[in-house]
């Protein structure tokens, strides 16, 4: 690994694979402007958490331009509608951490149903979902965010629907974290 900056990386990319990356960016697929910026790298020596880097530098130039995936809603109107689309009775409703390399730690919140018996992903939620739901402002002790507002969000639907709520690691992202039984 060289201790290139993601500028002097950036740089080193062909205009073509640039302009690919940022086509990707402005229309928020993170992933594939990691990828891009990736395989075209390699061949000077970028490795993945580089090309994190340099996509995560680009999100930062481009800021207010990018065409942001809109946020799952955490209303409970939204939320409710929602539960009320998917097939069975809904017998609870539960929180899952889950983390890629791309967003870290977020938490799922589900609705668990039976006839037929199923999990339906009502939303993700993200650390910037999170802080906008919550507000700036909202004391959330130390709970991570996504968590924080899947604890809330997921509370309310629960009671809303009169099942139970389940979030097995609120105080700690474990994506192996015992999930609700029967």
């Amino acid at each position: 690994m060289t201790d290139m900056t993601t500028v002097e990386w950036w740089e080193t990319l062909p205009a073509e694979i640039r302009d690919r990356a940022d086509a990707h960016v402005l229309r928020d697929a993170r992933l594939q402007a990691v990828r891009v910026v990736l395989e075209a790298g390699r061949a000077h020596g970028l490795g993945l958490r580089q090309a994190q880097l340099v996509v995560h530098d680009r999100y930062l130039h481009h800021a207010d331009r990018i065409a942001h995936t809109p946020d799952c809603p955490l209303d409970l109107r939204s939320l409710a509608a929602r539960a009320a689309d998917c097939p069975g009775r809904i017998v609870a409703v539960e929180a899952l951490w889950d983390g890629d390399t791309v967003h870290d730690w977020f938490v799922d919140l589900l609705a668990v149903t039976a006839e037929p018996t199923g999990e339906h992903r009502l939303a993700t939620i993200y650390w910037d979902t999170a802080v906008r739901y919550l507000g700036e402002d909202e004391d959330r002790g130390p709970l991570h965010p996504s968590a924080a507002a899947a604890d809330r969000a997921g509370r309310a639907l629960a009671a809303h629907l009169s099942v139970p709520f389940h979030f097995a690691s609120p105080g700690t992202p474990d994506d192996q974290a015992p999930r609700r039984r029967e």
